[in-house]
């Protein structure tokens, strides 16, 4: 990782910057490491990175056949089992995604698609695009770039348009130019405010709830952010946001938005507003410089929230290991700093 572009090393170290103590236990699995950097985009400078962003150009490599060919099957058939939408429903599509292979943010992907789907009855409209859990490979498509695609305009060939939502997830590093694709030492690349925005405009994706997690995040709302778009992003564009240590089960934007909040039968507003609070007071007793959430809910998608809303299920329990257990770690160290 000593290799990546200086600025995007800088925030990943501040994201991680709160270690946990190792297992005691070691795993017989080993999740893949980020040991190399990025071919070609290394030597980028961040304006030909914030240009290859926009394009939304990925590096694949060193990828044995058999392996694409399985990647392709597995998407193929998380495609497939995408179901039509309902005639006069107010449907929901959850996509959610990991684009970091660093196994927090796939646990963080698969039971944010688990809460996401049942709190807006989306079973047989969820696709969860991720790496591994930490406990063995992956039997999901991973989340690429190509695979959003993908998966976005099946989303659109399968919905109404005009009634249903997309719920989009992203969780991973991120930087000034927008969300980092990085799996392991085999797949690099970004995905810019400007290549989304262009991707759901193409598909006639208007109605859709964004949830970025990811440092800088807040650089997606200006240009995502409109009538009928709700965005919730979990820092604003010039800052960090925190957990996302490997060994974590939620970064303190998910274990607030998604394991707190989103549980709960509140109104969306109500929820993003309460993981604004949590992530707040999670940040001051660690003694972190607060990462700004920002959150945008435009006056047509408080229509469709409206009816997604209108039949909440019941609140289910807290799980994994909370973004919180880190912050001992973080007073302590400030306090060997005389902070």
């Amino acid at each position: 990782m000593t290799r990546l572009p200086a600025l995007l090393r800088h925030a990943i170290a501040l994201c991680a910057a709160l270690p946990l103590a190792a297992s005691a236990q070691t795993p017989a699995y080993q999740p893949p490491e980020h040991r190399y950097a990025a071919p070609l985009l290394d030597r980028a400078s961040p304006q030909e990175l914030a240009l290859l962003a926009d394009q939304g150009v990925a590096i694949e490599h060193d990828r044995p056949p058999a392996q694409a060919l399985a990647e392709h099957r597995r998407l193929d058939r998380a495609l497939a089992a995408l179901q039509p939408q309902r005639k006069g429903v107010v449907d929901a599509y959850v996509v959610a995604v990991a684009l970091d292979s660093d196994p927090v943010f796939g646990r963080e992907a698969r039971e944010a698609a688990r809460v996401l789907a049942r709190r807006y009855g989306a079973a047989g409209h969820t696709i969860v695009l991720a790496g591994t859990d930490g406990s063995s490979e992956s039997a999901l498509p991973m989340g690429s770039p190509a695979n959003i695609a993908a998966a976005l305009a099946r989303v659109a060939e399968l919905m109404d348009r005009q009634e249903d939502v997309l719920v989009l997830y992203t969780t991973s590093h991120g930087a000034p130019w927008g969300i980092v694709y990085n799996d392991g030492d085999q797949g690099f690349g970004a995905i810019s405010p400007t290549r989304l925005w262009t991707e759901l405009s193409t598909l006639g994706i208007r109605n859709r709830l964004l949830l970025i997690s990811a440092c800088f995040s807040g650089v997606f709302v200006p240009l995502l952010a409109s009538d009928t778009t709700a965005i919730v992003t979990a820092a604003s564009a010039d800052r960090t946001s925190f957990g996302c240590q490997a060994d974590m089960d939620w970064t303190f934007f998910g274990d607030a938005m998604i394991n707190h909040a989103l549980r709960q039968p509140e109104p969306f507003a109500q929820a993003a507003s309460e993981a604004q609070a949590l992530i707040g007071g999670w940040e001051a007793q660690g003694r972190l410089t607060p990462s700004q959430p920002q959150v945008s809910i435009g006056a047509g998608a408080s229509r469709w929230l409206a009816a997604l809303e209108a039949r909440l299920p019941p609140a289910t329990p807290l799980v994994g290991r909370p973004a919180t257990l880190s912050l001992g770690n973080a007073a302590a160290a400030l306090k060997r700093e005389g902070r």
